[in-house]
């Protein structure tokens, strides 16, 4: 993990206002405790800090055509079941519900369901407090909006679900950005406190295009346990 991390071991602090931006050609994962060990938000809030991802770029097996924002269709999103256990590379609509078990750090293991329920087309000025300058020109914002929802048996209070990242109409993989504070836009925190069976939290993750006449229109899941084959799960 960076210098620039705000991450300690026991706590987190959440900041006033946007405190540093990363954006890179390749997803960046969370460093949410990766290491293991399980840090406690104050407060409620959970930053996020970033490191480079060592996920190889995929793409779908069948990526949507290129055109408008993505959103709804599918089944009815929050987190329902779709009757099995998700495989790497499988494709679900946009809405669908993909239930696998969940591993964070050392000491949480579960399952949840995970829908990514839209990816919204966002404006280019919204990019404008990030202060991103010549690293967003021409650059549109897209949001990946999900839903998490616990189906197993197990507290997964204070872990993160991220790992989420979009590919554009052709299927190479959008450019990321991850920030370390608040970004009203697109809000994503670690799982809350008591976060037991039934129990739902939405997250958002930023995907860019590289111009306004492309789009980002699927999206991917990439942690575990699908990172450990290179290939995650997707939305279209």
């Amino acid at each position: 993990m960076s210098s620039s991390s705000v991450m300690r071991r026991g706590g987190r602090v959440k900041l006033a206002s946007v405190g540093l931006v990363v954006v890179g050609s390749l997803a960046l994962s969370a460093c949410n405790g990766d290491d293991g060990t399980e840090d406690k938000p104050v407060g409620g809030a959970t930053p996020t800090s970033s490191a480079p991802s060592s996920a190889p770029s995929t793409k779908p097996s069948d990526p949507a055509a290129d055109g408008g924002a993505t959103g709804g269709g599918g089944s009815t999103g929050g987190g329902g079941s779709t009757g099995g256990q998700a495989k790497a590379g499988q494709t679900f609509k946009i809405g669908e519900a993909a239930q696998f078990p969940f591993k964070y750090g050392t000491t949480k293991k579960g399952e949840i369901a995970l829908t990514v329920d839209a990816i919204e087309k966002g404006d280019p000025a919204d990019l404008a407090p990030l202060k991103l300058g010549d690293k967003a020109s021409g650059k549109v914002p897209y949001y990946i909006r999900y839903t998490v929802k616990n189906v197993g048996t197990t507290n997964l209070e204070y872990a993160s679900v991220s790992h989420m990242k979009g590919h554009l109409g052709d299927g190479t993989e959008a450019q990321s950005l991850l920030i370390v504070g608040d970004f009203a836009k697109c809000r994503s925190e670690s799982l809350p406190q008591g976060f037991t069976n039934g129990k739902t939290q939405k997250g958002c993750a930023v995907a860019l295009a590289p111009s306004a006449a492309t789009k980002v229109a699927s999206a991917e899941y990439w942690g575990d346990p699908f990172s450990l084959g290179g290939k995650g799960i997707f939305w279209k």
